[in-house]
């Protein structure tokens, strides 16, 4: 199996990195990124530019780059589209014609804000934001390609993601930590991210759906995600409770609840508290405490 990761800088991506490297069937692995300790460089706004011959035995793309910021976005929308839709789609346009099975990473952004609404794979796209909305069109350019398929992410939680970190920080700085509230999400953690990436790669042929929603069995807030954190840490970490300004929510939905009709049927994760995932995610990352 030869794979190339699209993004290679990133957070997930770069823990997806470690755990391809572990598994013998994959024999090459190309990081592909806009930094230099990438193997090859890509610069989005420049896709064009890129030599694409060094996928032309490449089985698995595995597209993470992304400007992820929903207020950057928001904020100067033509410099982020440029990378997150026209450099995205002639990246993957240029894979697909190559031969290579391609796997988005899309996020929840693209359901929109249904008051209410439970997401499934099958409800209908209705992005809202601007950063929903650049997912979307990438989709929906290449929904009907058949070695394209799109992981729609939630919040991917970890020792490593910006607000666990930002509440560890705060923990070794004896600092109150300032929570937003409300803000809910069907959060996944690092971990069982990467497994449902491996098992698609697995088991591409077997699974017959573009789309697959990554997500938990619950709907989390962080202050529950704190709470967590001291289950954890023996009460260690302090908090208050802050409501954001309107403003905040303007480029990000108060709530977005996820389910998938297709990770537990198919046996790609086994169906798990947020509480279990959480334990499990804190003790194998651990050792950044």
């Amino acid at each position: 199996m030869k794979a190339a990761v699209v993004g290679s800088s990133g957070y997930i991506a770069g823990y997806l990195l470690q755990r391809l490297k572990e598994i013998k069937e994959v024999d090459t692995l190309l990081r592909i990124g806009r930094k230099q300790d990438a193997d090859y460089l890509l610069d989005l706004t420049e896709a064009e530019a890129f030599d694409y011959s060094v996928l032309q035995e490449i089985t698995y793309v595995i597209f993470t780059a992304a400007v992820s910021s929903p207020d950057l976005c928001a904020a100067d929308y033509e410099a982020c589209r440029k990378v997150n839709v026209d450099g995205a789609c002639y990246f993957i346009q240029k894979a697909l014609d190559m031969g290579c099975r391609v796997l988005f990473f899309s996020s929840d952004a693209v359901y929109g804000d249904l008051p209410g609404h439970v997401y499934t794979e099958r409800s209908e796209t209705c992005a809202d934001t601007p950063y929903g909305k650049m997912k979307k069109a990438v989709e929906d350019r290449f929904r009907e390609h058949a070695l394209f398929k799109a992981v729609r992410l939630s919040y991917v939680v970890s020792v490593r993601d910006k607000f666990v970190a930002y509440c560890i920080a705060c923990m070794k700085k004896q600092e109150a930590a300032e929570l937003y509230h409300p803000f809910y999400r069907s959060c996944i953690t690092l971990g069982e991210a990467a497994d449902l990436v491996i098992w698609l790669m697995e088991h591409w042929d077997a699974f017959p759906h573009r789309f697959l929603n990554a997500c938990g069995t619950e709907l989390v807030s962080r202050i529950r995600i704190a709470d967590e954190i001291n289950r954890m840490t023996k009460q260690k970490l302090e908090y208050r409770i802050t409501v954001p300004s309107p403003a905040f929510y303007q480029n990000r939905p108060v709530c977005t609840q996820m389910e998938s009709l297709y990770l537990y049927p198919y046996h790609i994760l086994e169906r798990k508290s947020f509480t279990e995932m959480f334990q499990k995610e804190w003790k194998d990352g651990k050792g950044i405490l």
